[in-house]
């Protein structure tokens, strides 16, 4: 899809918000400079976009890396759309963002897919201590189901984009379960786009556009798949073949 795929600070006390979360300061010398935003992404949307790019310029990031995983097992509810395409709808999101790059790793590992895992193999490969670990504060209230929450904080800062009615009270619950997080985390103000991938695909289904809510590449190939209609590649995946976070 002509977009690179990679194989392969000063930690910000408590909770600082958007407007004193200087973009310079916050990588800190030491730390990386790198982002990491996982999930389905099925499919990526502008709001997945907004708040990659927010934590990019905030945080002074030099990448931010998305990760689609493989088999999510937190979503074994539902039919989830085959890994592949999903890694081609994210590489048509992020076209055209020199500084987002797509990781496949978690599409081509067999097994669920567990930050964790993903987390320790990049700082292994080279990507510096403790690189950002982007997720929504909705993320983040189902963060003590996942595996080896605390690993994942050892590994990652975090930095936390509203989402949801409530999203410091979210931060405020998740710090009261992990303290050893509250040097590591900046929580942001912004963006607040309540976009969910679970409308967009009731909007295909449904017949309705698509159009402002992910990029115009992403929304071709979910025509050209017919993705998230009955029949369609979205429903070829059973639940037990799949394995989140």
């Amino acid at each position: 899809m002509g977009r690179r795929r990679v194989g392969g600070g000063r930690p910000v006390s408590g909770t600082r918000r958007h407007a004193d979360a200087a973009p310079a300061a916050a990588a800190g010398p030491g730390g990386s400079r790198l982002g990491v935003l996982g999930g389905t992404f099925d499919p990526p949307h502008l709001g997945h976009l907004a708040m990659a790019e927010e934590a990019r310029e905030v945080l002074g990031l030099e990448r931010v890396l998305f990760v689609p995983a493989g088999q999510p097992w937190q979503k074994a509810d539902r039919a989830v759309t085959p890994g592949t395409i999903r890694l081609a709808l994210v590489e048509r999101a992020i076209a055209g963002n020199p500084a987002f790059a797509v990781d496949g790793r978690e599409v081509a590992r067999p097994g669920p897919s567990y930050t964790a895992e993903t987390l320790a193999a990049l700082v292994a490969e080279g990507a510096g201590p403790d690189p950002w670990f982007i997720l929504s504060a909705e993320a983040l209230a189902g963060f003590g189901t996942w595996r080896e929450p605390e690993r994942i904080v050892e590994l990652a800062r975090l930095c936390i984009v509203p989402r949801g009615p409530d999203p410091r009270r979210a931060v405020e619950t998740f710090l009261a379960s992990f303290p050893a997080a509250a040097g590591r985390l900046v929580a942001l103000d912004r963006p607040r786009l309540e976009i969910s991938s679970t409308e967009i695909r009731e909007r295909v289904r449904a017949g309705r556009s698509i159009r402002y809510l992910v990029p115009d590449g992403v929304a071709e190939l979910v025509r050209r798949y017919a993705l998230y209609c009955p029949g369609s590649a979205a429903d070829a995946v059973p639940g037990d073949a799949r394995g989140g976070s």
